[in-house]
């Protein structure tokens, strides 16, 4: 009799974890979130931002290497008071107005087009490096997201499985009381409701630390999401 209540009372114990644990949590992913959520960790990120930023940085070197081929060019201007008999006494031909000059330099013209090959090279690869991050970024929202919804439902089952040992447990202290059950019965009813209130607040905080790591990742609280 007292190993046929035993087995009952673990029964009873498990019986509404089993149940809930059954059911499928893919009909509580709701992609319409998550789909927000990635927008938000791209949009608020700080390491997206900053691949994002290093690229525009990087952009601005091929306008600047293209422009310096006007290095071969300069243009001057000279003034001389009418009072003054020459602008330069080194060089007494210089007279006013703008002068235009050519200084080539073998070496840095032929550097030129690859110096722009290579800035549009650069640029090129930090867009790649962007859209890896980016790949990168929406794997962690989802993983952090998948995790958020299991927490969910685990804090669900254990909720419940806490509600139905401490029924089980009431009951059986009052069959105790009465005198129904013997002391062995009555105390693995408590060693049992104190193992599931203890896992209940385990996963409490696994659920908050799941919450709190998606939060992290699409910088917003979730209640703040619309």
């Amino acid at each position: 009799m007292k190993k046929l209540l035993n087995i009952i009372l673990v029964s009873l114990m498990f019986l509404s974890v089993d149940a809930v644990a059954q059911e499928s949590i893919i009909p509580e992913i709701k992609y319409a979130d998550l789909d927000k959520y990635i927008a938000l960790a791209k949009e608020n990120y700080p390491r997206r931002k900053i691949f994002e930023t290093r690229k525009e940085v990087i952009k601005t070197g091929i306008p600047m290497a293209q422009v310096s081929y006007l290095d071969l060019f300069s243009a001057s201007y000279f003034y001389r008071p009418d009072q003054k008999t020459a602008l330069d006494p080194l060089n007494p031909y210089n007279v006013n107005g703008f002068q235009f000059s050519v200084n080539l330099n073998l070496g840095n013209f032929l550097q030129k087009p690859f110096l722009v090959k290579k800035a549009k090279a650069e640029y090129k690869i930090s867009q790649l490096e962007e859209q890896e991050y980016n790949t990168q970024l929406e794997m962690e929202v989802k993983r952090r997201y998948y995790d958020y919804i299991q927490q969910i439902n685990q804090l669900k089952i254990y909720t419940q499985s806490a509600q139905d040992n401490k029924e089980v447990n009431d009951g059986l202290r009052r069959k105790f009381e009465k005198g129904e059950v013997t002391l062995d019965v009555y105390s693995q009813s408590r060693i049992n409701q104190s193992a599931v209130s203890t896992a209940k607040i385990q996963v409490e905080i696994a659920y908050l630390k799941a919450k709190d790591l998606l939060e992290e990742i699409i910088g917003q609280k979730l209640s703040e999401v619309k």
